[in-house]
C-alpha cells in the first residue's frame, strides 16, 4: 500500500518561489514527519506564484483531485491582498476552498491552514506603506483563522515568524520578497506539531 498522501494547496509560498524542490516547506514537512516515524508520501503541490483564491479553485478543478489525502494544507490570500481584492470576497472564496480541502481529506481536522506571511517587511516592499500592508494581511488572516476554527480545521500562524525574519540575511531568496529554505524551515517548526497531530489521529 502506498504511504499516506499529502496535498499542499496555495501560491508562491507553497510552491516555494526561488527555492529548490527540497527547500519547499511541504517537502521539508514530509521529511520531518517521516523522521518522526509517520510514513507519508511525496507531497502533491497544487500551487503557482501569483494565484488568488479563485485561481487556485480553478486550478483544483483542472487537477481533478480525488478524496483520500491523509493531510491537506492550505495557504492562500496574499495575492488577493496584493491586488486590492475585498476582504468580503476573500472570506467567501476561502471558505469554499476550506470546504474542498476537508472533502479531499475526509475530515476537517486533517486540514492544516497556514497563515499569510507579511511581505510588507521584505526588501521588495521598500517605499511602500509597510504598516498598511501589515494591517491588510492581519485582516485577511483574521478571516481565515475564523473560518478555519469554525470548521474545526487546524490553524498555524507563520505571520509572526515572517515578521521576525523580515529582511534578515539568508531569510529571503534573491528577489527580496519570497522566503528562503531557511525561513521555510522555521515555518515547518510551527506547522509540524499540527500536521503530526492530524496524522496521529488518522492512525488511531
Amino acid at each position: 500500500m502506498a504511504d499516506p498522501a499529502l496535498l499542499a494547496l496555495g501560491d508562491s509560498y507553497t510552491i516555494g518561489e526561488g527555492v529548490p524542490n527540497e527547500g519547499r516547506w511541504p517537502v521539508q514537512l514530509a521529511l520531518r514527519l517521516r523522521e518522526s516515524g509517520i510514513a507519508v508520501g511525496t507531497p502533491r503541490i497544487v500551487a503557482t506564484t501569483g494565484w488568488t483564491t479563485d485561481e487556485l479553485s480553478a486550478a483544483m478543478d483542472v487537477a481533478a483531485l480525488q478524496p483520500g489525502y491523509a493531510l491537506v494544507t492550505l495557504l492562500i490570500g496574499v495575492n488577493n491582498q496584493y491586488r486590492g481584492r475585498p476582504a468580503t470576497e476573500y472570506r467567501k472564496q476561502f471558505l469554499a476552498l476550506l470546504r474542498r480541502a476537508a472533502e479531499l481529506s475526509g475530515d476537517a481536522r486533517r486540514v492544516v491552514v497556514v497563515s499569510i506571511p507579511d511581505w510588507g517587511v521584505t526588501v521588495f516592499a521598500e517605499g511602500r506603506d509597510r504598516a498598511a500592508i501589515g494591517r491588510e494581511i492581519d485582516t485577511f488572516n483574521a478571516i481565515a483563522r475564523d473560518e478555519t476554527l469554525r470548521m474545526h480545521a487546524r490553524w498555524v500562524d507563520v505571520t509572526a515568524a515572517s515578521r521576525e525574519a523580515g529582511a534578515k540575511p539568508g531569510m529571503l531568496v534573491d528577489d527580496g520578497l519570497h522566503p528562503s529554505a531557511a525561513q521555510y524551515a522555521e515555518w515547518v517548526e510551527r506547522i509540524f506539531p499540527e500536521a503530526q497531530a492530524a496524522l496521529r489521529e488518522l492512525h488511531h
